[in-house]
């Protein structure tokens, strides 16, 4: 479709509503950083690109958010939102992900010998996105609220959250229509407690099994808050003997709230809700892209070697810092070169909140044939903004654009990349979006894949299974077996230690 129609498609939606798929630069820069783009060509911008805020996450969206985190940084908009993020900024700083290294290494480390005991009798089939997703919900635990899901042995009995927080994706997808056009009126009758006697009263499965994950996800939130609070406060001692030693998200959120005006601080119904929605953002993308990156190192076995002697060589005095990992060309190239080409999210939501004008980078041919140069949006039009699409642009990033070439990024990007201003925070890509509702993790996504790239890659050879792999096109990418009728999330690949 990207193809054959160019940067801006219209689309015929459920009931004939018209929506539009974006992915045109200038388009995306006019919606995502909310920025006047004055046009020269139409007097009719004047009057309908004096307000910056016409563009917002799709209220589908935020009422399931709502629904499934509460009223965190995912689930809010306009001032509740910034004032969150104002919060949560400093926690992601640099200064923060360096303390967190040695807290990744030690759940790497056991992810690695669990593996290790696996194939010591030789090469051994692996599921490796149930190992990838343990892994990712243990590391957001661990470094984001001192707190263990999981011992990652081949034999533990799985934490009901992480069986929960996996359930989420095909739960809501399986209710695209209900959720997409009833939730957000639905949302608006009534009090919570009354919207949940009537989830109870009627016989409807699927709403039953979303109640039963939203229950799990909020109770462990509530169990580790208090327990936070509690350490808190006992003291700094209490705090030290906690997995993280004070040093993980959420002890740095809590102390900095404590600490903040009345006006900047947030409620402990909104700090509970950021636990909900850090450690589900955290976990399925992450462990999304680790997946995608093994099975492409596992189908590209000259690329695998070249990185393993790269890992092997930086790895000589031990596991690596965080400006260490930083640089580590090769291992910088793979991970920016996935999550261009393979995004773990490939599209985002956004609706109008009154009539505007899009501005275009080039003209497109309209059904009459005639050249148009922008388009007038009216309000609540509901957008997709295709981040796939963006990050795989001819246009911009060349006749390969749709191969996976790590070496690109060894080399200076072409001119159409850094010409095309894509308004994404990382490297030209749409990935982690960007203005205010960016990723507000991207680097701790960054250091994670690559701290357990790092030493996977440097013990283990990986290899492709007799199986094919299909990749589900879901909100968030996700791996299955071809032929599973029960589409469950898996990638088995060949493990055998590396020569």
């Amino acid at each position: 479709m990207a193809e054959k129609y160019g940067g801006v498609v219209k689309l015929t939606g459920f009931l004939g509503d018209v929506q539009l798929y974006v992915f045109d630069p200038v388009a995306m820069h006019h919606i995502v950083l909310k920025v006047e783009m004055q046009s020269a060509s139409s007097s009719a911008a004047d009057n309908l690109l004096k307000d910056q805020n016409s563009y917002e996450e799709a209220e589908s969206f935020m009422a399931l958010i709502q629904v499934l985190f509460g009223g965190g940084l995912l689930g809010t908009s306009g001032e509740r939102h910034k004032k969150q993020r104002k919060m949560l900024n400093p926690v992601f700083s640099i200064a923060h992900m360096r303390e967190m290294v040695p807290t990744f290494y030690n759940v790497t480390h056991k992810l690695r010998d669990a593996l290790l005991k696996k194939v010591e009798g030789g090469p051994q089939e692996a599921e490796m996105v149930s190992w990838m997703t343990r892994t990712a919900l243990e590391l957001i635990g661990q470094s984001g609220f001192g707190f263990s899901f999981d011992p990652l042995t081949e034999d533990s009995i799985t934490h009901p959250y992480s069986e929960a927080a996996k359930r989420v994706v095909p739960l809501v997808f399986k209710m695209y229509i209900s959720r997409t056009y009833l939730l957000p009126t639905l949302m608006k009758i009534g009090t919570p407690k009354l919207r949940r006697f009537f989830v109870d009263l009627l016989p409807w499965q699927h709403l039953h099994d979303i109640r039963d994950v939203v229950d799990v996800l909020r109770n462990t939130s509530v169990e580790i808050l208090e327990s936070k609070k509690k350490a808190l406060a006992e003291g700094d001692d209490a705090l030290a003997r906690q997995i993280g030693q004070g040093k993980d998200i959420l002890s740095i959120l809590l102390k900095a709230n404590m600490s903040a005006s009345q006006g900047d601080r947030l409620s402990e119904a909104e700090v509970l809700s950021q636990i909900t929605s850090l450690t589900f953002a955290a976990m399925d993308t992450t462990s999304s892209a680790l997946s995608r990156t093994l099975w492409l190192l596992a189908n590209n076995q000259d690329v695998q070697d070249r990185l393993r002697s790269e890992l092997r060589e930086a790895r000589k005095q031990g596991d690596l810092a965080y400006d260490e990992l930083s640089q580590i060309p090769y291992l910088d190239a793979i991970c920016r070169e996935t999550l261009r080409l393979y995004p773990p999210g490939p599209t985002v939501g956004r609706t109008t909140l009154q009539d505007s004008v899009l501005p275009l980078s080039s003209p497109i041919k309209g059904l009459d044939g005639k050249e148009i140069h922008e388009l007038f949006i009216p309000k609540h039009t509901e957008i997709t903004l295709s981040i796939l699409s963006s990050n795989t642009n001819p246009e911009i990033w060349g006749p390969d654009s749709y191969e996976w070439k790590p070496e690109r990024w060894l080399t200076s990007m072409p001119d159409t990349v850094t010409a095309a201003h894509i308004p994404g925070v990382y490297s030209h890509l749409m990935t982690f979006l960007g203005g205010g509702r960016s990723c507000i993790g991207f680097k701790f996504a960054q250091l994670e894949m690559k701290v357990v790239l790092s030493l996977l890659i440097s013990s283990f050879k990986f290899s492709p299974s007799s199986k094919e792999i299909v990749w589900q096109m879901t909100e968030i990418v996700t791996p299955t077996t071809a032929g599973n009728e029960t589409p469950t999330p898996e990638l088995p690949l060949v493990v055998e230690l590396a020569a």
